[in-house]
C-alpha cells in the first residue's frame, strides 16, 4: 500500500472516531429518555431535593434545641428545582411543582400531572431528612400555604406546593417557636422564603 493509501486510511480512522464522539456528545445534551444527560439531570434534581430537606431539618433542629421563643434562619441554593422544563425532563411529570411536607422531618418530592411518590428503591423520587422535632404534619390540611397534596402509600399527604418559577436562586428558611401562634408553614414568593412556626406538644 502506498503512502497515499495509508494517509487515507488514517484520515478515515480519525474521522470515524470524531463521528462517534460527536454522536455521543449530541446524545449527552438532548435529554432523550434513557440518555446519560437525563440520568445526570435526575441526579442533580435529587441532590437539590435532599439539600432542601436537610436545610429545613437543620433550621428546625436549631430552633427546637433552643426552646420556646427561639428563631433561626437557613439558606439553600436552588437551580434545577426552579426550572420547570428541567424538572419535567428529569421526572417526566407534566406541570411540575415542588412539594414539601413533614413526617418527623421534611419530605420533598416533585408533584404534578402523572406524578407518583416512590419512597424507596431505584425509582425513588421523594427525599426525607430526619429531624429532632418529631411530629406528623402531613395529615393536617390547614397549616400549609400554598397547600397541595400527594398520595403516599394510599394516603393523602398535605404540604406546601410551590411553582418552580416562584423559587428564588437562594431560598430563605425562617423557623421560629412561638408558643402563642399556631403551627404553620407558608411560602412567600415575594420575599423568597419559607416561614415555619413549630409548636411542640400543641
Amino acid at each position: 500500500m502506498g503512502r497515499k493509501g495509508q494517509v487515507s486510511l488514517e484520515f478515515l480512522f480519525v474521522f470515524a472516531i470524531m463521528m462517534i464522539l460527536l454522536a455521543y456528545s449530541i446524545n449527552n445534551v438532548t435529554f432523550k429518555e434513557g440518555s446519560t444527560s437525563v440520568e445526570n439531570l435526575r441526579i442533580q434534581v435529587a441532590l437539590e431535593e435532599k439539600s432542601l430537606a436537610n436545610a429545613i431539618s437543620n433550621t428546625i433542629n436549631q430552633v427546637y434545641a433552643q426552646g420556646p421563643g427561639a428563631k433561626a434562619t437557613g439558606y439553600v441554593r436552588v437551580n434545577y428545582l426552579r426550572d420547570p422544563q428541567m424538572l419535567e425532563k428529569a421526572t417526566g411529570v407534566k406541570s411540575p411543582k415542588v412539594f414539601i411536607t413533614y413526617e418527623n422531618g421534611p419530605l420533598i418530592t416533585i408533584n404534578g400531572t402523572g406524578s407518583t411518590v416512590v419512597l424507596a428503591g431505584p425509582d425513588k423520587n421523594a427525599f426525607w431528612s430526619e429531624s429532632m422535632y418529631k411530629k406528623i404534619l402531613s395529615s393536617n390540611s390547614s397549616i400549609w400555604s400554598p397547600k397541595g397534596s400527594v398520595n403516599v402509600d394510599s394516603k393523602t399527604a398535605y404540604g406546601l406546593e410551590i411553582n418552580p418559577n416562584d423559587l428564588p436562586p437562594t431560598l430563605r428558611i425562617v423557623v421560629e417557636w412561638n408558643p402563642d401562634a399556631p403551627e404553620g408553614w407558608k411560602f412567600n414568593s415575594t420575599t423568597g422564603e419559607i416561614r415555619i412556626n413549630i409548636k411542640p406538644g400543641g
